[in-house]
């Protein structure tokens, strides 16, 4: 073992709070992995849950296990050492369970890395049973766990809260017996997914069929948790090594009931359920004895109908609130005086589309006179930093969708720039633009990703004109990485075998060549609605709106 990340990790775990530590005395063992850093992970309310939901069977410990930085890696090989995990620095391998929570697809790159320092077969075919199970669970799972499937014993297609009272008990009445005979047990089971029971034809970059074991369901169900507001989620472990070190996180809702057709949330979280106040409050109350700073967590934070309520009681209790984004359309006087007393001096909002035709097609539901209220309202309260959200690429977009925005940016500049001469005190505009990448189960699933080029012509344009304009500033999302996230949202079981040559090659552009992978199409083709999709497996109920809300996006086109 290597003394070096040895020492590194119970440095990690002196300075953390609310850990888990025990003997394994014969109970069930996970180690729960996050495929990037530390600090991305432990800032992730989602993985910070399943740990605690773990660790609360008493027959069960969670312990944690994340993507090695560079030079942890080298120490790593150099030592001849194993990966291990974070609490008590036990190899990967001596798990009963390896559990990995990958909430961004282009993590999935990661995985292999992960399974190679540990000493696991990448493939489940090649794995013998001596070796731990591989679950894989996540919001990128929800939506396609297609390019890692061969790695995979079981995918949990659904929530953490009902699944994993079944999942722990299953596993532990197979113990001492055959993983064969698990697997097709909880393949015949709502919300568990086993790839190796069911196999792809394919015919190009199409995929033409998928047979099913006969004891594996075909689809399989999406599961939810109907009890959501019985319970709260939050922050249990605090560190000042993590993202959002100065916050207590509770998430106030699930879903979103909006329906924007280019976000999978609020249609792989479908139907959108909130906590009741009670609940929040009393939550608050407990995180306000840890920390000064509540953050507010979910997809529709502000959609919340007492949300202002809560927010002007946790200022009341000398409190601070902080919230990700807020709705344009939904914003409550008593959040926003709440974000004032906090100090906010930054808010996001989401217009998403440059122009009122885009904002219509992707079913935003606002208007250039509802953004423009918004910001007034947000600059009357000395809130004089904006960023603001936008998407290129989308659907059938010109060129005048983009002037169209620049126009708008040009009227928020003007309100912040008098506000800040008036309150004498400078006020700026953060543009964060990102290319539109297609995901699963959004009624745009069918639409390709515009092509690199025409995108780059797009980003040069908005550098010029908003180089034109003081106090306005542009983050464009790197097109790269947006292209390599839309091949794993569209990719099919056959990407497995390009992470794994990633991995070899240190280049994932280099693989794609070696192995004659024709990326471009599988980014920018446009999909036949009849066509069946890499993650036609998965069955959320909802197929019919999603061809509906397709149908109508474009009806006017």
């Amino acid at each position: 073992m290597s003394w070096k990340i040895k020492e590194k990790y119970r440095a990690v775990l002196d300075r953390e709070e609310g850990k888990v530590a025990g003997n394994w005395g014969g109970r069930l063992t996970v180690c729960l992995v996050y495929p990037n850093r530390y600090a991305t992970a432990m800032g992730n309310l989602g993985f910070q849950t399943v740990y605690s939901l773990i660790n609360g069977f008493p027959d069960a410990i969670c312990e944690r296990a994340f993507l090695p930085d560079d030079a942890e890696a080298a120490e790593y090989r150099r030592s001849g050492s194993r990966l291990f995990s974070l609490e008590s620095q036990r190899p990967l391998s001596e798990f009963d369970i390896v559990a990995f929570s990958v909430s961004f697809e282009n993590d999935y790159l990661n995985i292999p890395n992960i399974l190679a320092l540990a000493g696991i077969p990448p493939r489940a075919a090649d794995r013998p049973c001596s070796f731990p199970l591989l679950i894989a669970g996540g919001a990128a799972l929800f939506l396609n766990p297609e390019p890692v499937a061969d790695f995979m014993d079981l995918v949990c297609v659904g929530e953490a809260e009902p699944l994993l009272p079944a999942l722990l008990d299953m596993v532990r009445a197979s113990r001492g017996g055959g993983r064969e005979g698990f697997l097709v047990q909880a393949a015949g089971m709502p919300g568990f997914y086993v790839p190796g029971l069911y196999r792809h034809s394919y015919a190009g970059t199409r995929v033409t069929a998928i047979e099913n074991h006969p004891g594996a369901a075909f689809p399989v169900r999406r599961v939810w948790d109907p009890e959501l507001g019985q319970a709260a989620v939050s922050s249990v472990l605090f560190s000042p090594d993590i993202e959002f070190s100065d916050m207590y996180l509770i998430e106030v809702s699930r879903g979103c009931p909006r329906g924007c057709r280019f976000c999978a949330a609020g249609f792989i979280y479908h139907p959108y359920r909130q906590r009741p106040l009670e609940l929040l409050r009393d939550e608050a109350a407990h995180g306000l004895s840890l920390k000064r700073r509540i953050g507010l967590v979910g997809a529709a934070v502000s959609d919340h109908p007492d949300l202002g309520e809560l927010c002007r009681w946790i200022v009341d209790q000398g409190g601070k609130v902080s919230v990700s984004s807020l709705r344009i359309d939904a914003l409550d006087d008593g959040l926003l005086d709440a974000l004032h007393a906090s100090g906010h001096k930054t808010v996001a909002l989401a217009p998403e589309g440059g122009s009122q035709r885009l904002r219509d097609l992707i079913r935003k539901g606002i208007n250039e006179e509802q953004i423009l209220d918004a910001c007034d309202r947000l600059i009357g309260r000395d809130m004089l930093n904006l960023k603001l959200y936008f998407i290129v690429g989308l659907p059938t977009e010109t060129m005048a969708d983009l002037e169209e925005m620049v126009a708008l940016i040009g009227k928020i500049r003007e309100r912040v720039i008098s506000a800040a001469r008036k309150n004498r005190r400078l006020g700026s505009i953060l543009l964060s633009v990102n290319p539109f990448v297609p995901k699963p189960f959004t009624p745009l699933q069918w639409c390709g990703m515009e092509v690199l080029p025409s995108l780059e012509k797009k980003y040069a344009f908005l550098r010029r004109a908003v180089g034109r304009l003081s106090n306005v500033k542009i983050q464009l999302e790197s097109l790269r990485e947006a292209y390599l996230q839309a091949l794993l949202s569209r990719g099919d079981r056959r990407l497995g075998v390009l992470l794994l040559r990633t991995l070899e090659t240190g280049s994932w552009k280099r693989a794609a060549r070696e192995l004659s992978l024709d990326t471009d199409t599988l980014v920018h083709r446009n999909i036949p609605l009849d066509e069946m999709l890499p993650w036609d497996m998965i069955d959320d109920g909802r197929r019919d709106v999603l061809v509906r809300e397709f149908e109508k996006a474009f009806s006017s086109c």
